[in-house]
């Protein structure tokens, strides 16, 4: 799974710039409005929408900003109304990627999401053509000098999860769980004070695509190009690169 998770270290090292958290804003607040209309205004009985709001707390969103968000959700206010696609395709490499965006103009997002991907080397396919390489699993990290290896697998096998790896090369241990137990393994690792680096339901992809040095910076860009997109929620990608690669594209 070095395509998800090794992709994220490297963003995860970015600061977010003034010039970019009008965008992190933007795409906050439709996943909050989404998470709201769909399974209501309590974060308590609705996870999709507390994860939202701690993604809103973490680059500090003003809470009316929060509150105006799920208003609109559920109906409390008026607001655009969103639909949610995930387009699929192939990157340089005929690396698979399915990209999951949120918009109120279908015909709109389509055509510009085509031309990102036609522009870096790409090409958009047809509905099912990759989403069989990939599968949705909760994924947890945590860093390596943060917990024992064995503290931590005795608490997340014990909590349901499914699988604890620990990457080469890699600062942290990866906890993998169905999306069902998530919330579940999550709160066991809280309840042992084990901090999590990160914690989504994201797709894994079932097999890897090999991306050497020249042709890492071509994949790389295509994702950034489609995550810049306004429309877009998240990019997943079956690429693999080497470790030392991508500490290089990463300077």
């Amino acid at each position: 799974m070095g395509g998800h998770s090794h992709w994220a270290g490297i963003k995860h090292k970015k600061a977010i710039t003034d010039a970019k958290k009008g965008k992190v804003y933007t795409k906050i607040i439709r996943e909050i409005t989404i998470a709201a209309k769909m399974s209501g205004g309590d974060p308590d009985g609705n996870p999709r929408l507390r994860k939202a709001m701690d993604d809103a707390k973490g680059c500090n969103m003003p809470l009316d900003n929060v509150k105006r968000a799920i208003m609109k959700g559920t109906g409390q206010i008026p607001g655009v109304v969103y639909e949610e696609i995930t387009y699929e395709g192939f990157g340089p490499c005929k690396v698979a990627m399915l990209v999951e965006v949120t918009t109120d103009s279908k015909n709109r997002t389509f055509s510009e999401i085509r031309k990102i991907f036609e522009h870096g080397g790409g090409s958009i396919g047809s509905a099912g053509c990759v989403a069989f390489m990939f599968n949705q699993k909760g994924l947890i990290t945590v860093k390596k000098s943060a917990v024992k290896e064995e503290d931590l697998m005795d608490t997340a096998l014990e909590a349901g999860a499914e699988d604890i790896s620990s990457p080469d090369g890699s600062e942290v241990f990866e906890v993998l769980a169905a999306p069902s137990d998530f919330e579940k393994v999550k709160a066991a690792l809280a309840a042992k004070n084990i901090p999590v680096e990160t914690a989504e339901v994201t797709m894994i992809p079932t097999t890897e695509v090999d991306v050497d040095e020249a042709n890492a910076p071509k994949v790389l860009k295509l994702i950034e190009d489609l995550e810049e997109h306004d429309d877009v929620k998240n990019v997943y990608a079956n690429f693999n690169i080497p470790e030392s690669i991508l500490a290089k594209l990463g300077q």
